[in-house]
C-alpha cells in the first residue's frame, strides 16, 4: 500500500525531499550561471551572437514546451521512475554541452538539457504534492522556495568564480560540468529514498494523450517562439505564429473536453481550472508575477554590465540582496502559510512593488558609482516580499489538486511561470533598449523605466490575489491528501 493510499506519511519524506531540491537548484542554477558565461563562449567556441542567444533562449524553450507533458508522464509512469529518467537525461545533457566542439553541438545539447529539465520539473512538485500534506506540505514547498532564491543568488556568482578560475577560453565549459558530481549524487539518492508507485491496471500507452501533448506543445511553442527570440526580432518576423497559437490553443481545450466526456485521460483535465478551489487564479498569479520578476534579472545585468562596465562577478553580487532575502523569507512563509493563507501573497506582492518602484525613483537620481549601494536595501527588501509570493502561491494552487494530476497540475503551473518568463524578458528588455535609445544612452533612466514596468506586472499580480483573499478569506490548507479514488467531480 502506497503513503497516499494508507495516508501514512513516509518516513524517508524529508530525506526524500532533499533530493527534489538538489535537483531543483540544479535546474535553476543553470539559467543564472550561463547567462553569465555567455561572453566566454563566445571567446572559446568563436560563437555569434545569433548562438549564444540560442544557449539561452533555446533552453527556456524547449523547458516551456514539454513540462505538461512532463508532467502527465509522470503521472502516468511513476513520479520516481520518471525523475529518474529525467535526471539522468539532464546529468547526460549537461556533461554533452560541456564537452560541445562547436556551435551548433553546443546548441543541440542545450535544447536537449531543456528537455530533461521540463521533465524534471514536475516530479518535484508532484512528489511534494504526494509526500506531504497540510502544514507540511506548506513547510516543503518553503524550502523548494528558498532553494530558488539561493539558486538565484548563487548561479552569477558561481558563475563569475568559475570562469574566473578557468578563464574565459574554457571556464564555460565547467559552468554545465557542475551539475554532473551534483546530479549524480541525487541520482544514487533518489533511487534510495523516493517511493516507487504501485502498479496500475491499465496500460501506459492507453493513458496518453498524444493528440492533446501535440496541439498544446505547437500552441506553446507558437506563443514562446517569436518571446526567446525578441532580441533578434523575433516579434516582428514570426507575429503570425501569435493568432495561430490561439487557434491551437482552442483546439486543444475542444479535444480535452470531448476526451472527458468520453470518458478518456486527457493530458490537461479542463476541470483542473474550473472546478479546483483556487487552482486558476493561483495559475494567473504565478504568471502574472513571473513577468515582472524573471525578466528584471536581465535588464539588471545589461544595466551594470553594459552600462556601467562591471564584470559579470560584481552583476551577480549587486543583485543577491534580493535573492538572499527571498531563500529567508520562503522558509518563513512556508511555516505561516497555513495560518495566513492568501494574505501571505498579498504582503508579498505589496512589498516586491513597493520596493521595486523605489529602485525606479533611486536609479536616475543618484550618481552611478553609488547606484549599487542605493539599491541594495529596496532590492534586499522586495527579495523578503518575493520569498512570501512563490512558494505560498505554489502551496495554494496545488493544494486541493488531487494526487493522481499533481504531476500535470505543476507542470500546467510551471508552464505559465514560462510564458510568463519569456513575456517579461521581451518586455523589459525592450522598454530598456527604448530607454537607452530615446534617453541618449542614459542607462540609468533607461533601467527606470523597466523597473516601473516590473512594478506594473507586479501590481497586477496583486490585483488577482487581493480579489482571491476577498473571495475565500478563510481558506486553510486541507490536512489530507485529496483522493486518489473518489467520485468527485475530477474523477
Amino acid at each position: 500500500m502506497s503513503p497516499v493510499d494508507s495516508q501514512e506519511p513516509d518516513p524517508r519524506r524529508w530525506r526524500a525531499l532533499a533530493v527534489t531540491l538538489a535537483a531543483g537548484f540544479m535546474s535553476l542554477l543553470d539559467v543564472s550561471i550561463v547567462n553569465v558565461a555567455l561572453p566566454s563562449i563566445q571567446s572559446g567556441l568563436g560563437a555569434s551572437v545569433a548562438g549564444v542567444q540560442w544557449v539561452v533562449s533555446g533552453y527556456a524553450l524547449a523547458f516551456g514546451l514539454v513540462l505538461v507533458t512532463g508532467g502527465r508522464l509522470g503521472d502516468a509512469f511513476g513520479r520516481r521512475r520518471m525523475f529518474l529518467i529525467a535526471l539522468s537525461a539532464f546529468i547526460a545533457t549537461s556533461a554533452l554541452a560541456g564537452a560541445s566542439v562547436n556551435e551548433g553541438m553546443l546548441v543541440v545539447a542545450r535544447l536537449l538539457q531543456g528537455v530533461a529539465a521540463g521533465m524534471l520539473t514536475p516530479q518535484n512538485s508532484g512528489l511534494i504534492q504526494e509526500l506531504f500534506h497540510g502544514a507540511e506540505r506548506g513547510r516543503a514547498f518553503g524550502m523548494f522556495g528558498a532553494t530558488v532564491g539561493i539558486s538565484t543568488a548563487v548561479g552569477p556568482v558561481l558563475g563569475g568564480l568559475i570562469i574566473a578560475a578557468f578563464g574565459a577560453g574554457t571556464g564555460w565549459r565547467w559552468v554545465f560540468y557542475v551539475n554532473v558530481p551534483i546530479g549524480l549524487v541525487a541520482l544514487v539518492l533518489a533511487a534510495r529514498l523516493l517511493p516507487k508507485a504501485p502498479r496500475g491496471d491499465t496500460p501506459v500507452r492507453s493513458r496518453l494523450d498524444f493528440t492533446g501533448m501535440v496541439l498544446l506543445g505547437l500552441a506553446v511553442l507558437g506563443v514562446l517562439l517569436p518571446l526567446v527570440q525578441s532580441e533578434q526580432g523575433g516579434i516582428s518576423r514570426l507575429w503570425w505564429l501569435f493568432p495561430l497559437a490561439v487557434g491551437l490553443g482552442y483546439l486543444f481545450v475542444r479535444w480535452e473536453k470531448r476526451l472527458v466526456r468520453t470518458d478518456r485521460a486527457p493530458l490537461l483535465d479542463p476541470r483542473l481550472y474550473t472546478e479546483t478551489p483556487g487552482y486558476a487564479i493561483g495559475a494567473a498569479i504565478g504568471a502574472t508575477y513571473f513577468c515582472g520578476f524573471a525578466g528584471m534579472w536581465l535588464v539588471f545585468a545589461m544595466f551594470f554590465q553594459q552600462g556601467l562596465g562591471y564584470s559579470p562577478l560584481e552583476s551577480g553580487l549587486l543583485v543577491t540582496p534580493f535573492a538572499l532575502g527571498s531563500a529567508v523569507s520562503a522558509a518563513i512563509a512556508g511555516r505561516l502559510v497555513q495560518r495566513w493563507g492568501r494574505r501571505l501573497t498579498v504582503t508579498g506582492l505589496s512589498l516586491v512593488a513597493a520596493s521595486l518602484g523605489v529602485v525606479a525613483v533611486l536609479v536616475p537620481l543618484v550618481p552611478e558609482q553609488a547606484i549599487g549601494y542605493a539599491v541594495a536595501a529596496p532590492l534586499l527588501v522586495a527579495g523578503l516580499g518575493g520569498g512570501m509570493v512563490i512558494s505560498p502561491n505554489t502551496t495554494l494552487t496545488l493544494d486541493r489538486v488531487p494526487t493522481r494530476m499533481a504531476g500535470v497540475a505543476g507542470g500546467a503551473l510551471q508552464t505559465g511561470q514560462r510564458l510568463g518568463t519569456a513575456l517579461g524578458v521581451a518586455v523589459l528588455g525592450s522598454v530598456f533598449h527604448t530607454g537607452i535609445t530615446g534617453a541618449g544612452e542614459n542607462y540609468p533612466a533607461a533601467l527606470g523605466y523597466a523597473m516601473a514596468c516590473s512594478v506594473a506586472f507586479t501590481a497586477a499580480a496583486l490585483l488577482l490575489a487581493i480579489v482571491d483573499a476577498r473571495r475565500h478569506p478563510h481558506r486553510r490548507l486541507s490536512e489530507k491528501a485529496p483522493s486518489v479514488t473518489n467520485a468527485g467531480p475530477l474523477e
